[in-house]
């Protein structure tokens, strides 16, 4: 069972929310190969300094993140505070791999949860588990180094990276006011990569993921843990795919939160095209929450610290939808009616919402829904849709469809779809 933090208010507040920003940043930006660029190219400490010395992010303006996933319609943001590289984005008093001595000589973090506190946006902070510059972190199938023959022969201690890593989680849960979530980042004992069992994988006892997650609940009361450092968490993580069924343990509903980018990398990728349209993106926010479940959309800025255009207009473009559509996503979560193929319901209060994926000719037909229906509307304009209850007996014939089974309420849709990414019909239930 999902240990669930002290207030179950903050639980609440996570589901409302129901849409949040992802943000990796950090030397692989300029790079722009994606953030696991040292493990694929095996890079060398020596052969990625040149991204350490060059990183100044001049375009980075923390209020635009913010402000474009606010009018995206995201109500929280994660954001990296180290990822797997190891460079930290704060100013950090434990290493000097860290952003106050680059070129840029600013802290990332502070301005950017100053950002989201100004738009009432909740506060999460990724950090990464592991660190592939730290000279005690032992090597693994993981490691950019792991066929250096000299690296593999140094003696490196685990227990001093821990202290490390806990003293940084420390530094990053008292400097920054209240923070809504920790997302570790990861375990991966047992974990096959491209096929293969990753020899020196670590996991909980590596960490000592025990005093972590109770270093976090002293230091932030009522924080939320994702379920990556090895122990079960407060919400699951599903990455990168879409979930068939609302997630469970024990047969027990359980909060999560599925992790998406927009092309398949994390981290800026300029030459990484197979991007997801608007619309994939909108239906996929909508399938989320009809399980009970967040979305967190993930951009990569660009090494000058800015989202590129195709990032940019893709937020724009979800916008627009949630803009008219809101009501459907924030505060809604699943219902208890089954919807007619192709379509998905959320449900807040007494309000039903049906996402129509696909468009059918004329009619939808809502099963079990013929006596529980007051009133429907569009709600992208609020124009009425006509509602009628056939007789399950009425045969076919000529221009008189066959009777829907017992129970059923049918809805007159126009011939032509709207002009939204995903129409919703919004009914009043009585």
């Amino acid at each position: 069972m999902v240990e669930l933090p002290a207030d179950p208010a903050r639980v609440e507040l996570f589901r409302r929310r129901r849409f949040g920003l992802f943000v990796h940043f950090g030397l692989y930006s300029l790079a722009a190969r994606g953030e696991w660029l040292r493990h694929n190219e095996r890079t060398s400490d020596e052969a990625y300094q040149p991204y350490f010395e060059h990183f100044y992010p001049d375009r980075y303006d923390p209020r635009d993140w913010i402000a474009q996933a606010a009018a995206a319609g995201m109500r929280y943001a994660v954001v990296t505070t180290k990822h797997h590289e190891g460079f930290c984005l704060w100013d950090t008093r434990l290493s000097d791999y860290r952003v106050t001595r680059t070129r840029w000589g600013q802290d990332i973090i502070a301005p950017l949860v100053a950002a989201m506190r100004e738009r009432d946006f909740g506060v999460g902070l990724y950090h990464s588990l592991i660190d592939w510059h730290h000279p005690q972190f032992p090597l693994d199938g993981l490691h950019p180094l792991r066929d250096d023959p000299e690296a593999r022969r140094q003696e490196r201690d685990i227990g001093a990276y821990r202290q490390y890593l806990h003293g940084q989680l420390r530094e990053l849960l008292t400097r920054y006011g209240r923070i809504d979530q920790l997302w570790l980042d990861f375990s991966y004992e047992n974990h096959r990569h491209e096929g293969q069992l990753v020899w020196g994988a670590k996991g909980a006892a590596d960490w000592d993921a025990a005093a972590v997650h109770r270093l976090a609940r002293e230091l932030q009361p009522g924080i939320l843990l994702n379920d990556r450092a090895g122990l079960p968490g407060d919400f699951l993580t599903p990455e990168q795919y879409q979930p068939s069924d609302p997630l469970t343990r024990d047969g027990r509903p359980v909060l999560w939160e599925a992790c998406q980018t927009l092309n398949g990398s994390w981290g800026y990728d300029r030459d990484n095209t197979d991007v997801k349209s608007p619309e994939l993106l909108v239906r996929m926010l909508i399938d989320t929450v009809s399980k009970d479940g967040n979305l967190l959309l993930n951009v990569g800025p660009t090494g000058r610290g800015e989202f590129d255009e195709v990032a940019s207009r893709t937020l724009r473009e979800i916008g627009r939808w949630m803009r008219l559509h809101e009501r459907s996503i924030h505060g809604a979560g699943p219902s208890e009616f089954v919807p007619p193929p192709d379509c998905r319901y959320t449900q807040r209060g007494d309000r039903l919402y049906l996402h129509l994926f696909g468009w059918p000719f004329d009619a939808v037909h809502l099963p079990g829904l013929a006596d529980r229906v007051g009133y429907a509307q569009f709600l992208h304009d609020a124009a009425e849709v006509r509602r009628e209850v056939d007789d399950p007996d009425q045969p076919a014939y000529a221009t008189s469809a066959v009777g829907q089974p017992a129970g059923t309420l049918t809805l007159r849709l126009p011939t032509r779809r709207p002009e939204v990414a995903v129409p919703v019909i919004e009914l009043f239930l009585r």
